[in-house]
């Protein structure tokens, strides 16, 4: 059963120099798809010529929290050309709140958080939420939006919190990704977790190149990595690899509005 990378940062420089490579091996792994992540500016147009470059390959653009201090004039105006125009384009984000980082003013985040939000909506595109250590804030900005135009539609990017946090996105729409942290034996909590969310609401990524999942921790991560992180999930549901190949990419199809392979 194949499977889809919904967050990979394929404009990262450690693929620079073998990015058809790396693509080519997460086809042999069962990867058909990829959803590549930008997080600013440079990194937006990158991440939207390798979706046009390679049809295994689709782009979501953004401005990630942490990055919001550097935006420059014209930054968010980019954002919102290349959602609106460019097919490839099937989402909004990263964005989301930050708290472990120090590297942008709160209030800043939640502003941008806020027009990456209203900008999916009126697009009727699915946004990517990136959180650490903000879940209390994430779930409220979330919640206001849920209050005030029903369902969510939206993922939960390398998933880190806790099931309180996660029942929460998930009474509100959202979708459940989870990352090769998911593989280490310090994620036990988490995994925990990652066997309350139902199969019809769970996604697998990368986050590449972070994250490599065992066995290949400490590497650099690649799409075709994404098999291990399912083959994970199959153990702790106690059921298949095809039954989680078949539920998360069809999740992921859905969500991001994916033609079949």
């Amino acid at each position: 059963m194949p499977l889809i990378d919904t967050h990979a940062h394929l404009f990262d420089d450690r693929f620079a120099g073998d990015l058809p490579a790396v693509l080519e091996r997460a086809a042999e792994a069962g990867v058909e798809r990829a959803v590549a992540i930008g997080i600013d500016r440079e990194s937006n147009l990158a991440t939207v010529r390798i979706a046009n470059q390679f049809p295994a390959v689709f782009a979501a653009v953004g401005i990630q929290p942490n990055h919001t201090a550097e935006a420059q004039p014209g930054d968010w105006e980019e954002v919102v050309r290349l959602a609106q125009t460019e097919p490839r384009v099937v989402a909004v984000g990263e964005t989301g709140l930050d708290r472990y980082w120090d590297r942008a003013p709160f209030p800043l985040q939640e502003e941008y958080f806020a027009r990456h939000i209203e900008l999916a909506r009126r697009l009727g595109k699915p946004f990517v939420v990136h959180c650490r250590e903000a879940e209390a804030d994430v779930v409220r900005v979330l919640r206001d939006e849920f209050e005030k135009h029903g369902p969510v539609r939206a993922v939960m990017h390398s998933f880190s919190g806790d099931l309180a946090t996660a029942t929460a996105c998930l009474e509100m729409g959202l979708h459940i990704s989870f990352a090769g942290m998911l593989t280490y034996k310090t994620a036990a909590d988490l995994r925990e977790v990652a066997k309350e969310v139902p199969l019809d609401r769970l996604l697998v990524e990368t986050d590449c190149p972070y994250l490599a999942p065992v066995p290949h921790r400490g590497k650099r991560n690649e799409p075709a990595f994404v098999a291990h992180t399912a083959a994970c999930l199959a153990e702790l549901k106690g059921v298949s690899a095809d039954v989680i190949g078949e539920h998360t990419t069809g999740n992921a199809r859905h969500l991001f509005g994916l033609p079949l392979s």
